[in-house]
């Protein structure tokens, strides 16, 4: 996934587009109005991280090759699934998420998967990272979250990205962040409680694809674009 994956451009003109990508790289990304400086750049450097951002709010993601599932929902304003309220906006992403979440888990119990509909819950960490609170449209287990999501709209339409990871670590994350070592460290407890890895809680069971099972999730699935990258 290059840095210009992030771009909104491609979509402005777009009909209905669901974009899977895969990253082949280890890359923070952070929210619009995070700066760089969030990133402890020689960390990073050493690493090997590249750090992009996006054009969506919230806190940063580390994504790894294989690590992750990643998905942009783009709807347009003149599509049925268009709503003039953020929040709506959002929850239409997350249902998509928790619909696709339980058919790739041969239990498929309703409940296990939540769209969280209230107003934002912030949590130890939730200004810089993505998965340390809960707002509009993430989807939660047991009160972890499972899905993160940010949003960007403009006159033309409305796009989500969308991420959840396969186990949930969030100390490689941290170590990139410039903070001091006790602040890293305070940290990562809060934020490993926060969130969990869709793959732990479906062990034991048989499981599809989530990429697959997101495809087949979409509302009249033939109406849409869907395109790997």
């Amino acid at each position: 996934m290059a840095p210009g994956a992030f771009d909104v451009e491609p979509f402005r003109c777009a009909g209905r587009r669901v974009v899977l990508r895969e990253v082949r790289r280890p890359v923070v990304v952070l929210g619009s109005t995070q700066p760089g400086s969030v990133v402890d750049a020689d960390r990073a450097r050493r690493a090997g991280v590249s750090v992009v951002h996006r054009r969506s709010g919230g806190g940063a993601v580390l994504l790894l090759p294989g690590a992750q599932v990643w998905a942009d929902l783009w709807v347009p304003r003149d599509d049925p699934l268009w709503s003039a309220e953020p929040r709506a906006g959002a929850v239409v992403a997350g249902e998509w998420w928790a619909r696709a979440l339980r058919a790739a888990s041969s239990r498929g119990e309703s409940g296990v998967f939540e769209v969280h509909r209230g107003a934002p819950v912030p949590a130890p960490g939730s200004g810089v990272v993505c998965f340390a609170g809960v707002g509009p449209g993430e989807v939660v287990s047991e009160g972890r979250k499972v899905v993160g999501l940010a949003q960007w709209r403009s006159r033309e339409g409305a796009l989500v990205h969308g991420c959840a990871y396969q186990r949930w670590d969030p100390e490689p994350l941290v170590d990139l962040l410039a903070l001091p070592p006790q602040s890293r460290r305070t940290l990562v407890g809060p934020l490993r409680d926060a969130a969990v890895g869709f793959e732990e809680l479906r062990e034991g069971s048989q499981t599809q694809d989530l990429s697959t099972t997101l495809v087949g999730a979409l509302d009249e699935a033939s109406s849409w674009e869907v395109l790997r990258a």
